[in-house]
């Protein structure tokens, strides 16, 4: 079996590569001054968890159900993940009168309201999230972290199937 088909080098590569996304974001926020909508903020939690659990299986380099238990988890978050992006692809591709309106900052939002309702909130959209402000190969922002979600998801599978085939 190839060594990046190994779950530990998987995770790894996973975790590295979590990071390297974020440390982007981070730099389009500060310094290309291009500030992240709720949605966008909300995809990068999932970053932030997909990242934390392939690094914690890449430390405790688990075997049988604790590798299931990190792939699970892993593929929640790339799922939740998934999700926002497909809602933020869509408010994207929205004629312009369609758009819903610009409504309350999020960070307004987490201070005055339950989180349930942020969430509601969130997912409704605004005319922020609905604004193309980064294009890469003619893909947004949410369309290249929703391949990243999926490459994420995919590979975990592919990987703990090989693994458990292989024995390894």
């Amino acid at each position: 079996m190839s060594l990046f088909f190994k779950p530990r080098p998987w995770f790894l590569f996973v975790a590295l590569a979590c990071a390297a996304m974020l440390a982007y974001g981070l730099y389009v926020q500060h310094m290309l001054f291009i500030d992240p909508c709720p949605l966008c903020v909300f995809q990068r939690l999932a970053f932030i968890w997909i990242g934390a659990v392939a690094l914690l299986a890449t430390i405790h380099n688990p075997r049988g159900i604790g590798r299931r238990v990190y792939g699970g988890l892993l593929i929640l978050g790339a799922a939740a993940g998934l999700t926002v992006s497909v809602r933020h692809l869509w408010l994207q591709s929205l004629p312009a009168e369609q758009v819903p309106d610009c409504g309350m900052g999020l960070n307004y939002m987490l201070e005055t309201l339950p989180f349930t309702q942020v969430l509601a909130e969130v997912f409704r959209g605004s005319g922020e999230c609905a604004e193309v402000d980064w294009v890469f190969l003619g893909l947004s922002m949410p369309g290249w972290t929703f391949l990243w979600y999926l490459a994420f998801a995919a590979g975990t599978i592919f990987v703990l199937l090989k693994a458990k085939a292989a024995r390894v």
